[in-house]
């Protein structure tokens, strides 16, 4: 039998200087020769497997069909098979055993003795797609919500204290707790339909949780009312909160796993009136950050925008409603400037991404850490560009302003309506016109809408009143077709699938300086900023409903003022 480092050096092109170095590295630590030279990055995993299918004379493959049987997850533990990463593949066309070393011979033995009588042949497979196997059978074959709250009477309370110190998957969490199963199945059906936030409602005779999905909440489970108690006990235990304190709203955080993927999860409780009201927000560790040009930005407003984000000097404010996408812009815009001769501090609340380079300040306002103490502070650290979460308050809008004026480039978020509403919303701020005139270069507003989900996207004959209400005129909707969502599993029944932005850009020429120094009307400074070019958002919606990315009603519901 051929090494596999000869194997190696043949069909992957390894060099035979990198195989002595491994080779004297494994004689050091006993590893084996193809982990040591994945950990060199010298081969991928997928060359190590393939020389490891020419030894053994087993098949490869570089992935796992998606429709697998899952009868098996009531026999076997999850912990046994993501030990020995191997999976049994059991669909309609075929069956055999998914294995990652050929080496497992006593657990691949001990599997199909529990299998038997199936006859099961084994395939070579990366390990990744193992584990995302492993997963999804054990995911979906989670007790379901019904019959955990069949489960669920008196709970003792005892049980609901188990600590949860390390990030341990949700998925091999094998508890007999009702109440814990219920709280596990909640947030593993949050992270399976990439939910952004939860939901528990507590009423007069009823509980409701609910999930948000692409910006629309969405009933989940209605568990029993007398759960209440238990259910929200257990999720401030798991963010370390006061349970004895039921009268003042709390904050706090939990770490999970769910199928391998970490979530931080951030807890706001407040006391109503039938109880304390719970609300979760899912924010995935693994999210990868988005570049500007991935924003999905038409041409007229990207290339303007980019040279708005680098001036060396001047505010670019970015407005809209909680969960339009603020924030995402702006790292986005960050993530285009950064680079090693400018020095950028941020101040956020909370922080959503961890980016390399960038020095980032989390505000606590328990040990009077607000954005307008902290933003005093970083100017003092020689910042080139400053990122400030919200302007909340005159007194930051003030030191963003001065900021800005002393040779720094601020960025930073305001809730209005549209990009006019920003200069009414400093002047009510007490912020003066000429100081709003001097400092800011742009201001961007911007709202998500739900992308049709291309599975069961349909076209009809859209009624020209219909387009109207969005800002179509008649010339233009004269027999123009529109799209619409029927609702499938894919989409959940909902008919979308995914978000997109529509964007108005608002920049601040020499001609709209002079008119703000005059009125702070923000119907005025829209009107001005439209004679000189500028798309509203609900005209960006009318091009994406053409264009057929949404609906009619979708940009309607975003872009009514």
């Amino acid at each position: 039998m051929e090494k596999i480092g000869t194997l190696l050096v043949k069909d992957s092109g390894l060099s035979s200087l990198a195989l002595d170095e491994a080779l004297k590295a494994q004689i050091a630590s006993g590893d084996l020769i193809g982990e040591i030279l994945k950990k060199n990055r010298e081969v991928d995993e997928i060359d190590v497997l393939q020389a490891l299918g020419r030894q053994y004379g087993i098949e490869v493959r570089k992935a796992l069909p998606a429709d697998i049987k899952t009868d098996f997850t009531e026999r076997v533990s999850i912990s046994f098979l993501k030990q020995h990463k191997i999976v049994p593949i059991i669909s309609a066309e075929e069956q055999f055993i998914a294995i990652n070393d050929p080496g497992v011979f006593q657990p691949l033995d001990d599997l199909r003795d529990i299998l038997s009588p199936l006859v099961l042949g084994t395939v070579l497979v990366p390990s990744q797609h193992i584990l995302n196997a492993i997963n999804f059978a054990y995911d979906m074959t989670q007790t379901s919500a019904d019959e955990v709250m069949q489960d669920i009477d008196d709970e003792d309370p005892e049980r609901l204290f188990s600590e949860i110190e390390e990030i341990g998957d949700l998925l091999d969490d094998t508890s007999d707790s009702p109440v814990i199963r219920l709280v596990n199945l909640m947030f593993s059906q949050a992270v399976r339909d990439n939910a952004s936030d939860i939901h528990i409602e507590p009423y007069q005779n009823s509980l409701k949780i609910r999930q948000r999905l692409d910006g629309i909440l969405y009933d989940m489970l209605s568990p029993p009312k007398h759960v209440q108690s238990a259910l929200i006990s257990r999720v401030k235990i798991m963010a370390k909160l006061n349970i004895a304190e039921k009268r003042l709203p709390q904050d706090g955080r939990i770490e999970l796993k769910v199928a391998n993927r970490e979530i931080d999860i951030r807890v706001s409780t407040l006391p109503t009136a039938f109880g304390e009201r719970v609300v979760l927000r899912l924010l995935r560790k693994s999210s990868v950050l988005i570049s500007l040009t991935d924003l999905g930005m038409p041409e007229d407003r990207f290339v303007p925008f980019s040279k708005a984000i680098k001036n060396p000097n001047g505010i670019v404010l970015v407005t809209g409603p909680t969960g339009s996408g603020k924030t995402t812009t702006l790292y986005a815009a960050l993530s285009a400037i950064n680079n090693t001769d400018i020095n950028i501090i941020t101040i956020e609340d909370p922080i959503e991404y961890r980016i390399s380079g960038i020095g980032q300040v989390q505000v606590n306002p328990k040990i009077d850490l607000t954005f307008a103490s902290g933003l005093r502070s970083i100017v003092r650290q020689d910042p080139d560009v400053i990122l400030v979460g919200e302007i909340r308050d005159t007194e930051t809008a003030e030191i963003a302003i001065q900021s800005a004026l002393t040779g720094h480039l601020v960025f930073s978020t305001l809730h209005t309506n549209d990009s006019a509403g920003a200069i009414t919303r400093l002047r009510d701020m007490g912020i003066e016109a000429f100081l709003i005139a001097s400092s800011v270069n742009a201001v961007l507003a911007q709202r998500l809408v739900r992308i049709i989900c291309p599975k069961c996207k349909e076209e009809y004959d859209a009624p020209p009143e219909m387009l109207q209400m969005i800002g179509v005129g008649l010339e233009e909707s004269h027999n123009r077709k529109a799209y619409r969502g029927r609702g499938c599993a894919q989409c959940h029944h909902t008919g979308y699938k995914g978000r997109c932005g529509i964007y108005e850009l608002m920049l601040m020429t020499q001609d709209m300086k002079e008119l703000i120094l005059h009125t702070s009307d923000a119907n005025q400074i829209k009107r001005r900023a439209v004679d000189n070019g500028m798309i509203t958002l609900q005209r960006d919606g009318a091009m994406k409903v053409l264009q057929g990315t949404t609906t009619v009603e979708e940009v309607y519901r975003v872009s009514q003022s």
